[in-house]
């Protein structure tokens, strides 16, 4: 396991009759300690349910430093090495306890046997100040019959579709499920006040939510299972992967796993969504390149600084792939919306598929055949065409000779009044047009394939500085390419 570390192992010495029995551990974790932390804890057979506390110091530091932050889960009796096929759950900072029987879990956790075994809490020091931690953790067990096992309910992977058509979904959540706010049916309700097709369900380096997705499912509404990756070098989504497949989150750039991981999300039916690259804090900025990427989160949530550099470092990716002729990366846009009053579906991908369905849908965003938008009543088309009656949509290639003349046209409604819509090439911002105050209307530029590499529109709200920084207004929607020429 890279950085870890584990202590002692905690014995039960349980007495016949004995309804519960407790053990406590406490520790002191200097700074730069190992990335996770692993209490061994022995349990005997008989055990109905098992229940976990813990605490840590929090001392003041000063202005501009880290102080603690620590996170935590828990590893069964079938092992915790990386990927151990033993993951019973995780909470990460947001819960101070849990609890684990046959029948039910705390939101984070997996239902299951409590079988018997050494187990392993692992504690994961996030962050840890100069001063050190000192840790707290206090384990229960409590004997007796186990209840009736917990049936999962699985969501369908088919809803009511409309044929090959544009779906629209939001593919970053979360719920109390990781470190969200809102329930399962709060999610869902927003979902589709949002007007949405799908969503996905990733919560923070757990499936525990995938087991109760089939009850809030419908057939206007499709769920898709996944997870949020949340390792120390960045984050990264795993989209539409098969119901209950969990992939570990616990390593660093460094150690040389991401592409495994990646591999397995693939074997799993799902994409690799690399998320939020730029995001400020601690440990959210993507630092294991792009290989094995599906597509990657250039907008996440309401438009900011983040979101401006993610997009300029996806643009020069698809320079670099028209350049080397290598396969390019759509970019999607996700709300990462976790609680109120942030806005499910601000922003959402629209996906052109052959159904609303698993596959489909993910075959669309693999493809590129998508656009993103701040909400439902944001509508566009984006469309080239050549001579001879040749076109092509986003995502697609139109096959025209370097000098033939390419009309771009972009077809806009439900945007603010006075929004532009910009046509970016490979060589930056080429055309800029303002739609009136309907926020609705057509933008045609001409160019050909030996000057632009591809087209790609975006359509934003005039810049609030009237551009004096020099930086474009928010994005109100915006196309994967249409390449020009070429193969």
């Amino acid at each position: 396991m890279p950085l870890s570390m584990s202590v002692s192992t905690v014995e039960f010495a349980h007495a016949a009759g004995q309804a519960d029995e407790t053990e406590v551990v406490t520790g002191h974790l200097d700074t730069g300690a190992a990335d996770f932390v692993h209490l061994p804890v022995r349990v005997p057979a008989g055990v109905r349910e098992i229940a976990v506390s813990y605490t840590y110091d929090k001392p003041q530091v000063p202005q501009g430093t880290v102080g603690n932050a620590c996170d935590i889960g828990v590893f069964d009796q079938r092992g915790h090495e990386l990927g151990s096929e033993g993951f019973r759950g995780w909470s990460g900072g947001f819960r101070t306890q849990f609890a684990i029987s046959a029948s039910e879990a705390t939101p984070g956790y997996l239902p299951g046997p409590v079988d018997p075994g050494v187990w392993h809490i692992v504690l994961g020091p996030y962050t840890v100040a100069p001063q050190g931690m000192d840790y707290r953790v206090e384990i229960t067990l409590r004997y007796g019959e186990p209840g009736p096992a917990f049936t999962p309910n699985y969501p369908p992977q088919r809803a009511r579709g409309r044929g090959r058509a544009w779906y629209r979904g939001d593919c970053h959540l979360h719920t109390v499920y990781s470190d969200g706010r809102r329930t399962v049916p709060e999610l869902v309700a927003a979902a589709r006040a949002a007007e949405l097709d799908f969503i996905v369900s990733t919560e923070h380096n757990t499936t525990s939510s995938h087991g109760v997705l089939g009850d809030h499912a419908g057939p206007d509404l499709l769920i898709l299972t996944g997870e949020e990756i949340t390792t120390r070098n960045g984050h990264y989504l795993a989209l539409g992967t098969d119901p209950g497949e969990w992939i570990d989150w616990r390593y660093r750039a460094r150690d040389g796993q991401y592409s495994r991981h990646a591999r397995l999300i693939h074997r799993a039916g799902g994409l690799v969504v690399p998320a939020h690259p730029y995001c400020p804090f601690v440990a959210c900025q993507w630092k294991f390149g792009y290989d094995g990427a599906d597509a990657v989160e250039v907008w996440n949530g309401p438009w900011t600084v983040d979101d401006e550099l993610s997009l300029g470092e996806w643009d020069a990716m698809l320079v670099r792939s028209v350049r080397r002729g290598d396969d390019w990366i759509p970019a999607m846009g996700n709300s990462d919306a976790h609680r109120e009053p942030q806005v499910v579906g601000l922003p959402q991908t629209v996906v052109l598929a052959d159904d609303l369905e698993r596959h489909a849908l993910l075959a669309g965003i693999r493809a590129g055949r998508s656009w993103i938008a701040e909400s439902s009543s944001v509508d566009l088309g984006f469309s080239a065409a050549g001579g001879r009656g040749v076109h092509a949509g986003i995502g697609g290639r139109l096959r025209v000779r370097p000098s033939d003349p390419v009309t771009v046209r972009l077809d806009v409604s439900g945007a603010p009044a006075g929004a532009l819509v910009r046509f970016m090439t490979d060589e930056g911002q080429l055309s800029q047009t303002a739609l009136g105050a309907s926020g609705s209307g057509t933008a045609t530029w001409r160019t050909t394939a030996s000057c632009s590499a591809y087209v790609r529109a975006e359509v934003r709200r005039p810049p609030a500085d009237g551009g004096a920084s020099g930086l474009p207004g928010p994005m109100v929607a915006m196309t994967n390419p249409v390449f020009l020429g070429g193969r």
